[in-house]
């Protein structure tokens, strides 16, 4: 049978895609975006938009491929409760891993299948992926769920509460991954910096993947301000495979709006660990997430959000305004922004955005740095350093090899567009 893959949301989402995808492989299944038998939608519900997009493409697949088998799994099916009308089987966030038999179950017995658990008494789902087909970068997603309640936040309603994967399969997984060619491990969660495996933490987890040979870089796809203990910036400190880059959400530049996101930290607190980090590695690239128009957001913090991420010094601000998000306690709080204030304090922060990108990656004009080529086309050859930075060079260079290169303005190259709201997952990721 034929198969196609969409996946809206995160990079968990896009994880749990990947390990779909090698399950239906190995049982035989023929990718097929053009006529395919089996839709697989993997949703997300972070914001309403969010939910109204993953309504949207159920509804979609449903249209165009009447035939199909419709597989409705994620977060926003969680949201919903399992209640989706277009889909023949409706998976929440547990229970992904048993597809394959929900499938055959399906085609028997032409039943709808509906599979919801509370999720706040489940159990880590392992899965494991040997080789990603595309991606010279590979990512293993060690936690689930999370604990904090961010007050804009649904994810610990429908992911459930922290748990972790088991701390010797995390290693036999990237060492499958080593062996198949992958340099660069990415560690991923939802709430990544909460690890915790029989009383093994990031850190020592960390410390044991730092000794896998053939294992060049290991990055981490986002980790809160207050998990980056002494132990972590130290190792960060001693060892070169731990790359130049930590993505750490700050939300908000002003201790009032920090306060009524329910974040836990103060505006001291998180320059004071952005310091000690720079400390340990002087020209680490530190990009961050950013709200605006927060519900009682007033111009004055606003202004003070915007004066601190400049006094901090981002390589990079993911910006986004704030969307509403039914079930969550910020749609209590009084002092709603308008949407064109919120188009403005987006448009301010993106232009400060990219004035520190550049001013970050001219610090490194004329310096060498080491390149891992993940991208050939028919001109040219792409990868990233380990600070992050997207460099373009002449396509004979070879795919998967790492370099050192010298930095200049011409090899600089742009990020590309961020595609995370679809993922195709066409006999490789795109």
């Amino acid at each position: 049978m034929k198969y196609y893959i969409y996946t809206l949301g995160c990079k968990v989402n896009n994880y749990e895609s990947e390990y779909i995808k090698s399950l239906l492989d190995k049982e035989g299944f023929i990718f097929d975006e053009e006529k395919p038998d089996i839709i697989i939608i993997n949703t997300c519900t972070v914001t309403n938009t969010s939910d109204k997009k993953s309504k949207k493409m159920i509804k979609r697949y449903r249209r165009l491929f009447s035939n199909a088998i419709i597989v409705a799994m994620g977060c926003y099916v969680q949201y919903v409760n399992g209640n989706v009308e277009d889909a023949d089987i409706i998976i929440g966030n547990k229970d992904k891993s048993k597809i394959i038999n929900y499938i055959k179950e399906y085609i028997e017995n032409k039943q709808k299948i509906v599979k919801i658990y509370d999720m706040n008494n489940v159990l880590f789902e392992d899965m494991e992926i040997e080789k990603y087909t595309s991606h010279t970068r590979a990512f293993v997603k060690i936690e689930d769920g999370c604990n904090n309640f961010c007050s804009y936040c649904i994810i610990p309603y429908v992911r459930g509460r922290v748990r972790s994967k088991d701390f010797d399969k995390i290693i036999e997984e990237v060492n499958y991954l080593v062996d198949n060619g992958h340099k660069e491990i990415v560690l991923t969660g939802i709430h990544t910096g909460q690890y915790n495996s029989n009383g093994k933490t990031l850190y020592d987890l960390l410390k044991e993947l730092v000794k896998i040979k053939k294992l060049e870089r290991i990055r981490i796809s986002s980790i809160e301000v207050v998990e980056i203990n002494d132990n972590i910036i130290d190792l960060i400190k001693k060892e070169s495979k731990l790359v130049s880059h930590l993505h750490i959400p700050l939300q908000s530049g002003s201790d009032k709006v920090l306060k009524l996101m329910n974040r836990r930290y103060d505006k001291k607190y998180f320059k004071e660990k952005i310091e000690k980090i720079r400390e340990s590695r002087k020209d680490i690239s530190i990009t961050t997430d950013l709200i605006v128009g927060f519900n009682g957001e007033s111009e004055k913090e606003f202004i003070e959000s915007y004066e601190f991420c400049k006094e901090i010094g981002f390589s990079k601000i993911h910006v986004f305004p704030y969307s509403k998000r039914d079930g969550t306690k910020a749609c209590e709080l009084n002092g709603e922004i308008d949407e064109k204030t919120k188009k403005i304090r987006v448009n301010k922060f993106l232009e400060l955005s990219n004035l520190l990108e550049n001013n970050y990656k001219n610090k490194f004009i004329g310096k060498k740095l080491k390149v891992l080529i993940e991208e050939i086309t028919e001109d040219n050859a792409y990868g990233y350093t380990s600070n992050y930075i997207r460099v373009k060079l002449p396509n004979n260079y070879i795919h998967n090899k790492i370099y050192s290169v010298v930095i200049n303005l011409d090899n600089i190259a742009v990020d590309k567009k961020n595609k995370k709201c679809r993922i195709k997952m066409k006999g490789k990721s795109k």
